[in-house]
């Protein structure tokens, strides 16, 4: 049983605080990647929940490669944001409070994977001609990327 269903198991659709790590990937083009997501099919970075026993890293990584097939090398950490503004209440109707972690690489391996268990789609974009149908929470991140702020930026 993964951690998210163990938790659950206890507290039912209670607001839990749950940490989300996820990453900018960047081609020597300077495009990101995304993926189209199976759960509500709009666009978004891949990321996702962290598992018991894992580094935020760790997860960055291992969902990257679930969602993708890419294997990351270095990351840097992008931002943190935390607060009432990253609490929802999830379709399943589990409430969180989220951590979000999010780093940039440039530094990647392996082949895209075009539909899985997570993604229907994967792809590169120019920053400039995004997908319509991007998921809008990470819209704001990527608008946040684009802003000049000073990295990492802690909300």
């Amino acid at each position: 049983m993964d951690y998210i269903s163990y938790l659950r198991s206890m507290v039912g659709h209670e607001k839990v605080i749950m940490v989300v790590a996820g990453v900018l990937v960047f081609d020597l083009e300077d495009r990101i990647l995304l993926h189209l997501r199976a759960d509500n099919q709009s666009w978004g970075l891949p990321g996702g929940f962290m598992e018991m026993g894992e580094t935020v890293s760790e997860t960055a990584r291992r969902e990257v490669f679930e969602e993708t097939g890419l294997r990351l090398g270095s990351l840097e950490l992008f931002s943190l944001y935390s607060g009432p503004k990253k609490e929802k209440t999830l379709p399943s109707g589990d409430e969180v409070a989220m951590v979000q972690l999010w780093f940039t690489c440039k530094d990647f391996q392996g082949d895209l994977v075009k539909e899985n268990e997570e993604s229907l789609d994967t792809g590169f974009f120019a920053l400039d001609n995004l997908p319509e149908k991007l998921f809008s929470s990470h819209a704001e991140i990527i608008e946040e990327y684009l802003s000049g702020k000073q990295f990492p930026i802690i909300d």
